[in-house]
């Protein structure tokens, strides 16, 4: 394993251990369930915005290493963006982890998920609190 794979590795475990952002958030403006049935996988998302600014993201919920992970740095990195940045974001994080294309450098350490994309069994688990992610914006839209 090279030096690199071993640090992404240890981002994963440590944001898995210790998720970032993680709890309910009272006066949410959304709050997305999600669940992966093939792994058991489970997350829900909490949401509230200015309008157009992420000012603050949570979520609960259980699961594997690859999904609180993907979770944690998720809500690290889309908070305090505008919805039209994590937008951009839940595409790019696709492209990397669903289609297999270099990871975009606005992912930052996200990147350490990279190699989910070689695991078939795995793009669900590293998706599920993108797509919560999704669904959430796509609510906003809607009211």
């Amino acid at each position: 394993m090279s030096l690199l794979e071993e640090l992404y590795r240890e981002a994963i475990m440590l944001h898995a251990k210790n998720p970032r952002n993680f709890g309910e958030l009272p006066g949410a403006d959304v709050v997305i369930e999600g669940r992966n049935t093939s792994c058991g996988d489970e997350i829900t998302l909490f949401l509230k915005t200015d309008g157009e600014i992420i000012t603050e993201i949570t979520f609960t919920g259980h699961g594997c290493a690859i999904s609180q992970s993907s979770a944690s740095m998720m809500t690290e990195r889309v908070k305090g963006r505008k919805l039209s940045e994590a937008r951009d974001l839940i595409a790019k994080f696709k492209e990397m982890v669903v289609e297999g294309k270099p990871p975009a450098a606005e992912l930052g350490d996200l990147r350490a998920l990279e190699g989910t994309a070689k695991l078939p069994a795995r793009v669900k688990c590293a998706t599920l609190a993108w797509n919560a992610l999704e669904e959430a914006l796509l609510k906003l839209e809607e009211a």
